[in-house]
């Protein structure tokens, strides 16, 4: 297994490629301000700053979890999962806990919310150590561990809702209205998770750069084998990792249930956990492991969400259902100049042989598709055109390089 040295971060605010990000956002940001026919940010700079704050934070949160698994050489594909039965154990707790009031949407007391927040935060625990035991004892690949916890945790956390309402409501449902003063003042009160989010990223940032906890992380996602032989406790470094990950989503479905005031786990959080590695990946954290920083990852999270709010305004109605072509677009778009430069040193090309003269039309035609479908079909044809002259000025240039 070839030897990556560890990437800590250094006395420099911010790197060369975070300070591309920052630009970045502020084009993505100049861009939709000046396309959108509605002007929202020229209008309603206040409402759009804090939906893009809220929705940053939210996602933001997890995502320093997905940072920290990356960074020590594993994956992490249940965030979203964890985000639901957080919610669920939530609402449940304050359910066993507080039935008439739940059922009458009054308020349970504070004791009782901390009570049902500090349960979820535990299932978090547990299940990051869960996703350790499975990996470290039983030897099961981080990809296979987790993947079973996505299916099988939202699975759960829909039978748990059931069984609930089943036993202490008149009917059985799978969701679970909450209504507490809590979460209606967390709801109403955006700076509340961005605060958390702030603070959050701050310790994170703080045991990834300054302990010895961080230069371990470091070490092992650069090479496991090495850090072993230098004396590190690879298992509980990874332990610690995944309970990371798994409590910071924990944390984040509390915060699902305050802005949505329900625990819905059919739905709550589906599909979260790949905007927690994008972010990730576009912040520069390399899925190889040992390489990462945590503003990489805030400004990751912050310009995912500047992109999926400019096609919300661009596109107004059914937005949605491109937002995760938008996410893959950006991640393959982010690995990809990620690697360039390796390639260049290397010697490899884009568009190689037989392989490149095929991806060039499937390129193009997935580009007019998209384009297509957005703006309109001329615009859709202008642009598969263009795509297959660039793409063709691209491969004639790497083949008069390497002539």
């Amino acid at each position: 297994m070839p030897h990556r040295e560890p990437v800590l971060q250094g006395p420099r605010l911010l790197r060369p490629s975070e300070w591309g990000l920052v630009l970045a956002i502020v084009i993505a940001v100049g861009l939709t301000a000046l396309a959108d026919a509605n002007h929202s940010y020229w209008f309603q700079p206040l409402e759009s700053l804090r939906d893009i704050a809220r929705n940053t934070a939210l996602l933001g949160i997890f995502a320093l979890g997905a940072t920290v698994v990356i960074i020590a050489g594993g994956i992490d594909l249940s965030a979203g999962s964890m985000i639901a039965l957080s919610g669920t154990v939530c609402a449940t707790t304050m359910l066993l806990l507080a039935p008439l009031q739940m059922m009458g949407f009054k308020p349970v007391g504070p004791a009782i919310v901390a009570v049902a927040c500090g349960a979820s935060l535990l299932v978090g625990f547990l299940v990051g150590t869960l996703h350790t035991w499975l990996i470290t004892s039983i030897r099961l690949p981080p990809f296979i561990a987790t993947l079973a916890t996505l299916v099988g945790l939202r699975s759960f956390a829909r039978a748990l809702c059931e069984s609930s309402t089943a036993a202490l409501t008149p009917t059985k449902s799978a969701l679970i209205n909450v209504s507490d003063p809590f979460f209606k003042m967390v709801r109403e009160n955006v700076w509340i998770p961005v605060a958390v989010f702030g603070v959050l990223a701050l310790i994170t940032w703080l045991i990834l750069s300054r302990t010895v906890l961080g230069r371990h992380l470091h070490a092992l996602g650069g090479n496991e084998q090495a850090a072993k032989l230098a004396g590190i406790r690879t298992d509980n470094v990874k332990w610690f990792a995944y309970c990371f990950g798994a409590m910071s989503a924990a944390l984040a479905g509390l915060f699902y249930v305050a802005n949505e005031s329900v625990a819905a786990p059919v739905n709550q959080g589906r599909g979260h956990e790949l905007n927690a590695i994008a972010a990730a990946v576009v912040g520069g954290c390399s899925l190889a492991g040992g390489v990462g920083t945590v503003p990489g990852t805030v400004l990751g999270a912050i310009f995912l969400r500047v992109v999926i709010d400019a096609v919300s305004k661009l596109i107004k109605t059914g937005a949605d259902v491109y937002e995760g072509l938008i996410v893959g677009i950006v991640v393959v778009i982010a690995v990809t100049f990620g690697q360039i430069g390796q390639m260049a040193k290397g010697g490899r090309r884009l568009l190689p042989g037989a392989l490149g003269l095929c991806a060039i039309p499937t390129l193009a035609i997935l580009c007019g598709t998209i384009v297509a479908m957005t703006t309109g079909t001329r615009s859709g044809l202008v642009s598969a055109f263009a795509a297959v002259v660039l793409l063709g000025l691209v491969r004639w240039w790497e083949s008069r390089r390497t002539a």
